[in-house]
C-alpha cells in the first residue's frame, strides 16, 4: 500500500478515536522507540523531553498533524494502542501451516453458545494469516482489562490495556490485514467481560515502613518515596504501568546513589503497583526495568 494510502488509513483510524502509532514497514514491531526501557539513555528527543523512557503506548496519538508527519515519510504499518483507544480486541487465530484443530473462531462460537448467545457483530479485521480480530468497546467502570493468552480457550487471545494490534491497511511479511466488516464497534459482551475480569486482589500486605534516618537527608528520601508511591496509587486508567516505571526509575536513582536500600525501594513499589491494580508479575517486571534504568543515573542526597 502506498505511503499516501497508509496515511489516509491512519487518519481514518484516528477519527474513530483510536490512538495509532507507526510499526516498522511490513513488521509487527513498533517503529519508535528503537530501544527498550531498560536501555534508555535519554538520547531519543521524546524520552529526553519527557524526562523518562517514552514507549509506544505513550506515543500513540489521534493528532492529525502528528500522524501526517509520521506517515508522510515512510510506508509504516499502523498499530492501534488498545488501552488509550478504550478497545478490547479478541484475536482469533488459526492453526499454523498444515496442523489441524479448532480455530479461535470455533472456540469463541462454542463459548458464546454455552452462554446462550452468539458472537456479537462488531468491527472486524482479517489478519495476514487468515485469523480474525473482533474490536469491542472496553466496559466503563470497574477495573481495566489486560492482555490475555489462551484464557478464553485455544487459539483465542485478547488485547486491551498494555497491548496493541496491527490495524487494517498494514502488511506483515507481505500479507495484508483487511477490514472484513466495517461497522461501529459493539460493547464488549457482558459474558466476555466477566470471563476477562481479573480475580479480586488478595488482602493487601501491611504498609512497608522504610527505616530512614531522622535527619534532613532521611526527610528528603522519605518525601521522595511517598511522592512516588502516590504517583502510582493515584494513576488513572491506562497510566498505572507507566507511572510505576517512572517511580521505579526515580527510586532506582536514589538506590544507586546510596540514599535508599534496594529492598525497601522494591517493597514499597511492589505494594504500590498491586494496590493500583497491576498484577504482581507485571509490577515486578516493570519495577526491575525501571530501577535498572535509574541505576545508570545515580542521585546522591546532600547531608
Amino acid at each position: 500500500m502506498p505511503t499516501t494510502d497508509r496515511l489516509a488509513t491512519a487518519l481514518a483510524q484516528a477519527e474513530r478515536g483510536w490512538h495509532v502509532f507507526p510499526l516498522r514497514p511490513d513488521d509487527k514491531r513498533p517503529a519508535f522507540p528503537d530501544h527498550p526501557a531498560d536501555s534508555c539513555a535519554g538520547r531519543d528527543p521524546r524520552c529526553r523531553n519527557a524526562g523518562h523512557h517514552l514507549g509506544w503506548e505513550a506515543r500513540a496519538t489521534t493528532d492529525p498533524d502528528r500522524i501526517r508527519r509520521a506517515w508522510s515519510t515512510r510506508p509504516y504499518g499502523i498499530g492501534i494502542a488498545c488501552g488509550p483507544s478504550r478497545l478490547v480486541v479478541v484475536d482469533l487465530d488459526v492453526p499454523k501451516d498444515d496442523t489441524t484443530g479448532p480455530t479461535g473462531l470455533d472456540t469463541l462460537a462454542d463459548l458464546a453458545a454455552r452462554h446462550g448467545t452468539s458472537i456479537e457483530t462488531t468491527y472486524t479485521v482479517t489478519t495476514g494469516r487468515g485469523g480474525t480480530h473482533l474490536y469491542y468497546r472496553h466496559p466503563t467502570g470497574g477495573r481495566d482489562l489486560r492482555n490475555t493468552a489462551g484464557t478464553l480457550g485455544p487459539m483465542v487471545d485478547t488485547r486491551a490495556h498494555g497491548g496493541y494490534v496491527v490495524a487494517a491497511g498494514s502488511t506483515i511479511a507481505g500479507r495484508p490485514y483487511m477490514v472484513d466488516l466495517d461497522t461501529d464497534t459493539a460493547p464488549l459482551p457482558r459474558w466476555l467481560a466477566d470471563r476477562l475480569t481479573p480475580a479480586p486482589l488478595p488482602p493487601q500486605r501491611p504498609v512497608v515502613v522504610v527505616d530512614l534516618p531522622t535527619d534532613r537527608t532521611g526527610a528528603y528520601v522519605r518525601a521522595a518515596v511517598n511522592r512516588e508511591v502516590q504517583r502510582v496509587t493515584t494513576a488513572g486508567e491506562g497510566e498505572r504501568n507507566r507511572s510505576l516505571y517512572i517511580a521505579a526509575v526515580a527510586l532506582g536513582q536514589l538506590v544507586a546513589g546510596g540514599a535508599l536500600a534496594e529492598d525497601d525501594a522494591q517493597s514499597v513499589l511492589e505494594q504500590a503497583g498491586v494496590t493500583a491494580g497491576l498484577g504482581t508479575a507485571e509490577a515486578f517486571r516493570t519495577i526491575r526495568s525501571g530501577m535498572a534504568a535509574g541505576s545508570k543515573r545515580p542521585r546522591q542526597v546532600a547531608a
